[in-house]
């Protein structure tokens, strides 16, 4: 009888894992864990399964908007993602134009765009170009042309006349003296009075020429010896000389404190006005008449005052009077004058102003009424 080996236990249906088995069942479960819990969380950051499984595919670019352009509403494909994990659908997106914001310190969330999503513009965005100012642009609502207004030139204001005590209104120079002293030409004195009657001397009569005239300096000032540097009216006569209004006598001496006459005056204002001489001077003095008292030198002179209207003879127009002392309201007369000849002033109404045969209103005869008789014969 043969011994025979002992059998082999039968084997069990169930066996026992082992410490090795059970740890790596653990990471396995562990690993397939983490995955999913990771795929679920990160559902947002809508990553491509298909493009990280499959080696072979070639992800496509990823279309990310421009801020500065208004888009219209994107519409995304949805995509398959593996067995595994639950299909996921994503929503469609629609872009919303925005303006660009400048950047913050606070991180702004990142967020990763699918390299598989397709953008199809519903409508092709429409660019405005802006219009240039210089491009000519017609109006679309034709209106009736309105009337052109031009500002009309804009008058000076001149002040009032200065109310002086000594100068009635019934006084045959008081207009004259009225706009020369609204316009601060003449001046009074500190009691309120003008003096009209009172001579004028040389240095009185230059200041009143210069506020009188801008005239452009046409002569070289003298250094007269009888002027001093300091002197009040040295500016006056300098400009007066320089004027061509005024001249010196010899010896390179002006005479500030004489009297100035009346020829001197008008001879004067001629020069300065750089008026001309008549032809025939005589035949025009002959309108006064004491002409013969008018100084040789100044024959052309005062026929070229009386031609231009600048000679005022009160009482008698007839009387010119050229030797006599000029007074402030004769003075003030003529000087008005020259400024109506220059442009400066209008021109007034005056009987004292001179005015040649041609230049005077023709008279009006007057006959005496007769009374007839009843016969028909005059009554006498």
């Amino acid at each position: 009888m043969t011994n025979r080996p002992p059998s082999e236990p039968e084997s069990s249906q169930r066996t026992t894992l082992g410490f090795d088995e059970f740890i790596a069942i653990l990471v396995a479960f562990t690993a397939i864990g983490a995955i999913l819990f990771w795929s679920l969380s990160r559902r947002d950051s809508s990553w491509n399964f298909n493009g990280l499984l499959s080696a072979s595919s070639t992800p496509s670019p990823s279309v990310q908007p421009n801020p500065l352009l208004p888009s219209p509403a994107t519409k995304v494909k949805p995509y398959v993602v593996p067995n595994n994990i639950l299909p996921y659908s994503a929503p469609e997106a629609v872009v919303e134009p925005t303006t660009p914001s400048l950047p913050t310190n606070s991180p702004a969330p990142y967020r990763a765009v699918l390299p598989s999503v397709l953008v199809i513009p519903t409508q092709p965005p429409q660019l405005q170009t802006p219009v240039s100012p210089s491009a000519g642009l017609e109006p679309s609502i034709t209106s009736s042309a309105l009337p052109l207004v031009t500002p009309a030139k804009q008058k000076s204001i001149i002040p009032p006349p200065i109310a002086f005590n000594d100068v009635p209104t019934n006084f045959w120079g008081r207009r004259f003296i009225d706009v020369l002293s609204s316009r601060s030409i003449l001046k009074g004195f500190p009691d309120y009075s003008f003096r009209p009657n009172q001579p004028v001397n040389r240095a009185e009569f230059a200041a009143i020429v210069q506020k009188a005239f801008d005239q452009e300096p046409s002569k070289t000032a003298i250094a007269f010896q009888d002027v001093p540097a300091k002197f009040w009216a040295t500016p006056a006569i300098d400009r007066a000389i320089s004027g061509g209004f005024l001249t010196g006598y010899p010896k390179k001496t002006f005479k500030p404190q004489e009297n100035i006459s009346r020829v001197q005056v008008l001879v004067a204002l001629v020069s300065g006005l750089n008026l001309k001489a008549p032809t025939s001077p005589n035949q025009i003095l002959s309108v006064y008449k004491d002409a013969k008292d008018i100084p040789p030198y100044a024959v052309s002179k005062i026929a070229a005052a009386t031609t231009n209207g600048l000679v005022v003879n009160y009482p008698n127009p007839q009387i010119l009077a050229p030797n006599k002392v000029a007074s402030r309201a004769e003075v003030a007369a003529m000087i008005h004058q020259a400024l109506v000849k220059r442009g400066k002033l209008e021109a007034i109404s005056s009987p004292s102003i001179v005015r040649l045969p041609s230049e005077r209103p023709p008279e009006i005869s007057r006959t005496p009424k007769v009374k007839l008789s009843p016969g028909g014969s005059p009554q006498r």
